[in-house]
């Protein structure tokens, strides 16, 4: 529900009307010009420090797309101002590194949960409370990514708030902290699949205030195999538009059928 003040978001710079109820998050605000081309048509609706929105549709089906920087702080700024202004689904667009092997570089990686290894959440809710995905989100994310074509991966993503330590790397002159040599062996071996910085957060986020959240990332890097290449950004994006407009139709059958929740009974033919 949108803010019935209607004043302007501080850090955002956004009123209501300025975005759809489905907003894409990615981190660069430069990701902008990879997602916006594939849309029907957009118009840039604000830039304000990292946070660079523009809003409107794909195939048909209205979507913003909101830049977060790096980092779930202000990823979490992100959430809350553009659910004040009338966002209820979030879909967070990036990319990650995958630990898993078999997992090729420009493969999708469509989070179900997330391991908080961010601090963000921490001071929402108790560090035992789960960071999940919307499993309407999930789904559509899949659906999206079959009927691409893309190669994907389901499965619990870690979320960082260090991109050196925080993920097993070497710090400044080969600084290591403490159980960075097992970090990413031990989140392996409990079949995590990818690391990234915001999904944890805007999962956790979305659940407290009741909202839609899921996250789906192309892999830059695999941990296992030390492959590296920056490719797949817009693939990510595409599933994540496509995503958008089959939760606007998954939306228009739950009420055609007068149910709350999308469930296997339902068809979006």
């Amino acid at each position: 529900m949108a803010d019935d003040s209607g004043e302007m978001q501080y850090h955002v710079e956004l009123t209501p009307g300025d975005v759809t109820e489905s907003v894409l998050l990615p981190g660069n605000p430069e990701r902008l010009d990879t997602i916006t081309p594939l849309w029907d048509d957009h118009e840039e609706v604000a830039h304000h420090r990292e946070y660079r929105t523009a809003t409107g549709h794909y195939e048909g089906a209205p979507i913003s797309v909101t830049s977060t920087g790096i980092g779930s702080p202000s990823a979490a700024i992100a959430v809350e101002e553009l659910a004040r202004v009338g966002a209820e689904t979030f879909i967070r667009v990036g990319s990650c590194g995958a630990i898993q092997p078999g997992m090729e570089v420009g493969d999708l990686v469509i989070t179900s949960g997330a391991v908080r290894q961010e601090g963000t959440s921490d001071e929402y809710v108790r560090e035992d409370y789960p960071a999940v995905a919307d499993h309407e989100v999930v789904s559509a994310l899949v659906a999206a990514a079959e009927r691409l074509g893309h190669d994907y991966h389901v499965g619990l993503t870690m979320s960082a708030d260090s991109f050196y330590a925080g993920q097993g790397r070497e710090g400044f002159e080969g600084f290591e902290a403490a159980g960075t040599e097992t970090l990413v062996e031990d989140l392996r071996e409990a079949n995590v699949l990818n690391i990234e910085m915001e999904a944890s957060a805007i999962c956790t986020l979305a659940n407290v205030y009741g909202l839609r959240a899921g996250a789906v990332c192309s892999v830059f890097a695999n941990r296992v195999t030390g492959e590296f290449l920056t490719e797949g950004e817009s693939v990510a994006a595409e599933t994540a538009s496509l995503a958008v407009k089959l939760l606007a139709r998954m939306d228009e059958v739950k009420a055609q059928a007068g149910v709350e929740q999308w469930h296997a009974g339902l068809s979006l033919d």
